[in-house]
């Protein structure tokens, strides 16, 4: 079978037809190599199995994903300004308003589709750890180094990812209203819980000061970014000017109106300013 038609298998398939040809190959080898062909077999679907593990397509692999796969981010925050994070379960609206965040703060054009394939999500360090430096540049230098078959695919990837942006502001920002408004109810009703334990408190606490920031991450991100595909776009037009310039050009007009005017802003976490870094 010939490698082009393993494509078109299903992934048990795939996994046959590798060892089945590994397997008529090594009939045609001397006997000293016929005698570790269980041990290479293996070899070749591991490494099979291994290339599946990333997920069809670039998505993320089925081993990452549950419904509290993005729990790590409020520990993230936390812990990069010196608290601690909650030991409290997510709730539904806690646990949205974190699915929604990561791909907002997961820089654009940071997982190539070749990287993808390995499944390379990973959890991403808060805007408030010391090492971390803003660099406005890192997003058009990729776009504009990156092999496209012509400019124009430039302009139209700069304008599918403002889009994205902007598309997913209003969600996020409508989860992050219902969030902090429960949190204000948490707040106020603490004071009349019978029989408050210094745990339960500290960890109420805790999960009202990750939520804050959590909304404070996502609102400096969305800030950087704007800043990003304004330098990806100036360059652009410099390198090959376009009309559609002008498009990538109100998009980035309307991300930059809304995150300038967010429906709702984190507050530092019960009175410590918290200050960005880069």
């Amino acid at each position: 079978m010939k490698p082009a038609a393993i494509t078109g298998l299903s992934r048990a398939q795939r996994r046959g037809a590798v060892v089945a040809v590994a397997d008529i190959r090594l009939r045609a080898m001397p006997d000293t190599i016929r005698q570790i062909r269980p041990v290479i077999s293996a070899v070749l679907l591991a490494a099979t199995l291994g290339a599946c593990s990333g997920g069809d397509f670039g998505r993320t692999r089925e081993s990452m994903r549950s419904d509290d796969m993005h729990r790590w981010l409020g520990a993230e925050v936390t812990s990069s300004v010196g608290l601690k994070p909650s030991q409290f379960q997510l709730t539904d609206e806690e646990r949205q308003l974190r699915d929604l965040a990561y791909p907002m703060i997961e820089p654009p054009l940071s997982r190539p589709a070749w990287k993808s394939v390995f499944g390379d999500y990973k959890p991403l360090p808060s805007p408030w750890r010391q090492k971390i430096v803003f660099d406005r540049t890192m997003y058009g230098r990729t776009l504009i180094d990156e092999p496209h078959r012509s400019h124009s695919s430039r302009y139209a990837q700069l304008i599918e990812d403002v889009r994205n942006d902007v598309t997913r502001f209003e969600p996020f920002f409508g989860s992050a209203i219902r969030v902090i408004d429960l949190d204000r109810k948490r707040d106020a009703s603490m004071a009349r819980v019978s029989a408050l334990s210094p745990k339960e408190r500290d960890d109420a606490v805790a999960r009202m000061q990750e939520n804050s920031l959590i909304v404070q991450w996502v609102q400096q991100c969305l800030e950087q970014r704007v800043s990003s595909y304004r330098w990806a776009l100036e360059r652009l037009v410099i390198q090959a000017p376009d009309v559609m310039a002008a498009d990538a050009d109100r998009l980035i007009g309307e991300l930059a109106a809304q995150t300038a005017n967010p429906p709702v802003q984190g507050q530092p976490p019960y009175g410590r300013a918290v200050v960005s870094k880069g």
